[in-house]
């Protein structure tokens, strides 16, 4: 009787040595959850960790230091979703109560890593490229180099002098004789240059090289004949699908004169020379297709070559002209594209 109580004494000394070695391994120790049963509970949560970082928790029962009629050890096993996952390891507790005894044991495991876990990837910066000129929305439309197919149709019924009577000395009058040409351009149109020029002056320039057709619905002459070659300024803006134009246009043609006829005042022979000038605005469908609307005026006359057998009094006239323009070939790539 005196040994084993010794034997207690000794025990119940040495518990709280014990009991502190092992609580003084595990520094971190969250949360310790206990529970009076004969079972032993034993906790074994899993840490998700950035990546693909996963961490093995081993949790090992202390033997049953009971009576070996005792039942056996039961686990239980909780879903680590639910557990808290601390940030600098895993402790598992291992709580065991038996009988009367109520020893308390707390293993500690450290948390390790797969071979595969990799640190996360600083994601690089993103440089943007801003376009320091302003957005050009024209530049697929006027460009060096571009053809285009035209067609040009007028109706000029208002007779005016010859503007031009002031630099030659003639007088700035008219004959009672009056006409309506309806002039038909067909032209292929030749784009000289880039767009270029300061403000509203900015634009390019294109060469026109036409085919015309002109009937005379008033007038003795009944039809007119011409090859005529021009230059035209479009005024281009960067975001304006309108632009306008001023154009001039020289030329030679055929027409059935009348005045070596009898008709006074009529053409005096049937070779000629035109002159047109016009302007108008240009409005652009898309890259391909554009329509165009202004006012031409259009000079015939012989140059005084009929003088002095028929006099030269020519045809001046002005009026309303339309027309339809379409890019011949393809697009224009540009180099930053």
């Amino acid at each position: 009787m005196t040994a084993e109580l010794s034997l207690l004494a000794l025990l119940a000394s040495g518990m709280p040595l014990k009991s502190q070695s092992i609580q003084d391994q595990a520094p971190r120790l969250e949360e310790a959850s206990t529970e009076l049963s004969d079972d032993l509970v034993v906790l074994t949560p899993d840490v998700g960790l950035a990546g693909n970082a996963q961490a093995q928790v081993t949790a090992t029962a202390l033997e049953n230091v009971s009576s070996p009629t005792e039942r056996p050890t039961r686990v239980l096993h909780r879903d680590s979703s639910n557990i808290p996952k601390p940030s600098d390891g895993v402790v598992s507790c291992a709580v065991s109560l038996h009988g009367t005894r109520n020893f308390l044991h707390i293993l500690v495991a450290k948390q390790t890593f797969l071979d595969d876990d990799k640190p996360n990837e600083v994601s690089k910066p993103v440089v943007r490229v801003r376009n320091s000129e302003p957005v050009d929305l024209n530049r697929n439309i006027y460009y060096k180099n571009r053809l285009e197919f035209g067609v040009d149709v007028g109706y000029l019924p208002i007779n005016i002098p010859f503007v031009f009577d002031v630099f030659l000395g003639d007088g700035y009058t008219m004959t009672p004789l009056r006409y309506t040409l309806v002039p038909i351009f067909a032209s292929v149109r030749w784009h000289m240059d880039n767009v270029g020029g300061w403000s509203f002056l900015r634009g390019n320039w294109d060469m026109s090289f036409t085919a015309s057709v002109t009937a005379i619905p008033r007038g003795p002459e009944t039809r007119y004949f011409s090859y005529i070659m021009g230059i035209r300024r479009n005024f281009v803006q960067r975001t304006w699908k309108i632009a306008p134009y001023f154009d001039g246009r020289l030329g030679l043609g055929n027409i059935d004169a009348k005045e070596p006829l009898g008709v006074l005042f009529a053409q005096g022979q049937d070779f000629t020379f035109t002159v047109n000038m016009g302007s108008g605005v240009r409005y652009n469908i898309n890259p391909r297709y554009s329509i165009s609307a202004g006012l031409n005026w259009m000079h015939i006359s012989n140059l005084y070559l009929s003088e002095p057998k028929f006099a030269n009094y020519g045809i001046n006239v002005y009026g309303p002209m339309f027309g339809i323009n379409m890019r011949i070939g393809k697009p224009h790539q540009h180099n930053s594209e």
